[in-house]
C-alpha cells in the first residue's frame, strides 16, 4: 500500500499525541508506586493538557499561552503582545529555597557523591535543595539554552503552523557541529521546536530565533531579559543553541529555569519524545524522512519518570543534563553540570535518582 505524506497540520498532531506515549511514562514513580491524582498535579499527560497544547500550537495569538498547575502553585505564562517582554510573575516567593535540608523525609542531603563539577537536586515542591555541588558558580551551560529558545519562541504567541525554511547563516554559528539538516529545509516552527529540544538541532534553534518579531538580536536580548525575569542572577545567554560558550549559569540559576519551563505542556512533551520521523521538504535537494532519537539515554530507555529533559555538550561545559523527576509522588529538579563524559554524567544521573528513590517521605 502506498502512503500518502502528511500535511503539516496532520504532522503537528501527530506530534503532540504521539508524545503522550512518552510523557504518560511520567506519572508513574521509580518504586513502583502510583497516585494517579498527584501526577495529574504536575500534568504529565491527560486530556486537559493536551487539549491546552493543542490550544498553543494553533492559535497565533493570543492573552495566556499556558497555566499548569505543577503541584506547587499555578502559575500563568502570558504574552504582552510586545515580542520579548515577559510578564512571568516570578518573584522572590516563587523562588528556591537552598538553605533548608531533609525535604525528603531527612535532615541531611542525599549520601551521595557525584563526579560531574556542578550539581543541583531541588524539591520541586518545597524548594528546598537536597544535594548541592559548587551549585553557585555559573558554567557553561551548552544546549541547555534550548530550554530558554523554548521558552521564549512559545511566550511570543506566533503561529506554530508556519512553515520556516533553514538558511546557509543557520548553520553558521560559534563552534562547527555536526548536523543532519541542510539549507533550503522546511519545517513548520512547531516541528522547528520538536528538533531543537528533542534531537537538539543547532539549525533548528537558530532558525526559531531569525524568525522571531524583530529578528535574531530581538531573540537574544528576549532570553536574558526572561532569565532576569526568573531571578536567574548569574545567566548569560549569547546565543539560542548553546554552542556559545558565553551561554552560563548556576546549577541553582539553572533550576529557576527547569522549573519555569515546566509551566508549558509543549516543552514537557517535546522534550521527552523518544522518538519521531519528520517529513522534511527541500525544493532543491528533494524531500526525505529524518528519523530522529532523543538526545537523553534515559528518556529513550524509559525506566525512569522523566517530565522535562534536555542534555548539553561543548568542550567547555562537559556533559550536562537537567531533568524534572517523580520520586515517591514528590517532584524533584536535576542538573548536572561539567561531566567530564557521558557515562559519568548518566552515571550521576541514575545515582541520584536511585537515592531518591530509597528515601523515605514526609
Amino acid at each position: 500500500m502506498k502512503h500518502l505524506p502528511l500535511t503539516k497540520q496532520q504532522l503537528v498532531v501527530a506530534m503532540i499525541s504521539l508524545s503522550l506515549g512518552s510523557v504518560a511514562q511520567a506519572a508513574l514513580t521509580i518504586n513502583g508506586s502510583t497516585d494517579s491524582g498527584s501526577s495529574a498535579r504536575v500534568s504529565w499527560g491527560g486530556a486537559d493538557s493536551l487539549s491546552e497544547a493543542r490550544n498553543i500550537m494553533y492559535k497565533s495569538t493570543g492573552s495566556t499561552i499556558k497555566q499548569v498547575d505543577s503541584g506547587y502553585g499555578t502559575t500563568s505564562i502570558t504574552n504582552t503582545n510586545s515580542f520579548g517582554s515577559s510578564n512571568n510573575s516570578y518573584n522572590s516567593s516563587n523562588r528556591y529555597n537552598t538553605t533548608y535540608r531533609g525535604a525528603f523525609g531527612s535532615s541531611d542531603m542525599i549520601p551521595i557523591s557525584t563526579d560531574s563539577r556542578s550539581v543541583a537536586v531541588i524539591d520541586a515542591e518545597t524548594g528546598e535543595s537536597i544535594y548541592e555541588k559548587d551549585a553557585d558558580i555559573a558554567r557553561p551551560m551548552a544546549s541547555i539554552s534550548k530550554l530558554m529558545t523554548a521558552m521564549v519562541v512559545l511566550d511570543a504567541g506566533l503561529d506554530m503552523r508556519e512553515e520556516i525554511t533553514l538558511d546557509p547563516e543557520d548553520f553558521v554559528g560559534p563552534k562547527r557541529a555536526s548536523s543532519r539538516l541542510k539549507a533550503g529545509d522546511r519545517l513548520n516552527r512547531a516541528e522547528m521546536l520538536l528538533m531543537a529540544l528533542m534531537k537538539s538541532e543547532n539549525p533548528a534553534a537558530k532558525s526559531l530565533a531569525r524568525n522571531y518579531p524583530g529578528g535574531y538580536s530581538a531573540f537574544i536580548r528576549a532570553m536574558n531579559r526572561k532569565a532576569q525575569d526568573l531571578g536567574m542572577t548569574t545567566a548569560f545567554f549569547g546565543d539560542p543553541t548553546g554552542l556559545d560558550k558565553r551561554n552560563v549559569a548556576s546549577s541553582n540559576d539553572l533550576v529557576k529555569m527547569v522549573r519555569a519551563a515546566g509551566n508549558y505542556d509543549v516543552i514537557r512533551r517535546f522534550s521527552t519524545t523518544k522518538s519521531y520521523d519528520f517529513f522534511v521538504s527541500n525544493y532543491s535537494s528533494g524531500n526525505r524522512t529524518y528519523k530522529a532519537n532523543n538526545t537523553s539515554s534515559l528518556v529513550r530507555a524509559g525506566d525512569y519518570p522523566i517530565g522535562i529533559s534536555k542534555t548539553g555538550f561543548i568542550n567547555e561545559a562537559g556533559r550536562c543534563v537537567v531533568m524534572e523527576t517523580r520520586v515517591n509522588n514528590r517532584p524533584a529538579i536535576i542538573v548536572i553540570l561539567g561531566a567530564n563524559s557521558s557515562a559519568t554524567r548518566w552515571g550521576d544521573a541514575k545515582n541520584i535518582l536511585n537515592s531518591l528513590a530509597t528515601r523515605r517521605t514526609v
